[in-house]
C-alpha cells in the first residue's frame, strides 16, 4: 500500500514538471507569451454587463469599423453550445484578437494575444446565449478595430 501512494506521488511531481517544462520551453521560443492584461482588469471584462463596460475594462476607447478584419461565423446556429468563429486579421501587427457577445451573461469569451510575426488569425467554438452580435476586437499597432456579425440562435448554450 505505501509503495502505490509514493508511485502516486512521484507520477504527480512528473506530470506536473513535465508540464511546467513544456509551458518554460514554448514561451522561450516565443510561441507563447506570458499574459500582459492585469488579472483584474481581465476580470471586470468578464463581469462587465454592458459593452461599453467590457471596452473600458479592456482599454478600448471607440474602436473604428475596419475592412481588414474579416469574421466568419454562421448566420443561424442550431446549437448555441458550439457556435464555431474564425477571425483573420490583415491589419499590420496585429497583437490581440478579442471576441464578445453583446447578449451572453459574460460578454467577454475570448482574449488571445498574438505574439510578434505571427499571423492574425484563430478559429475557435464559443458559447452563445441567445440571438446577438458577435464582436472581433483587433488590436493592432496600439489601436483597436471592430467587426461584428448577428448570429441567430435556435437553441441556447450557456
Amino acid at each position: 500500500m505505501e509503495k502505490a501512494e509514493i508511485d502516486l506521488g512521484r507520477r504527480n511531481a512528473l506530470k506536473a514538471s513535465g508540464g511546467m517544462g513544456l509551458l518554460g520551453l514554448l514561451v522561450a521560443a516565443g510561441l507563447i507569451q506570458p499574459n500582459m492584461v492585469s488579472a483584474a482588469s481581465e476580470r471586470a471584462a468578464f463581469e462587465a454587463k454592458t459593452l461599453d463596460e467590457a471596452f473600458k475594462a479592456l482599454g478600448v476607447f471607440f474602436p473604428a469599423n475596419s475592412p481588414a478584419i474579416q469574421l466568419t461565423a454562421p448566420e443561424i446556429a442550431e446549437n448555441g453550445a458550439v457556435v464555431p468563429i474564425t477571425v483573420e486579421s490583415t491589419l499590420f501587427r496585429t497583437e490581440q484578437i478579442t471576441i464578445l457577445v453583446d447578449k451572453n451573461p459574460t460578454m467577454l469569451v475570448d482574449n488571445f494575444f498574438v505574439p510578434e510575426g505571427t499571423e492574425g488569425f484563430i478559429t475557435t467554438r464559443i458559447k452563445m446565449a441567445q440571438t446577438a452580435s458577435v464582436i472581433a476586437l483587433v488590436k493592432a499597432d496600439g489601436k483597436f478595430y471592430r467587426v461584428s456579425k448577428e448570429v441567430k440562435v435556435t437553441a441556447g448554450g450557456c
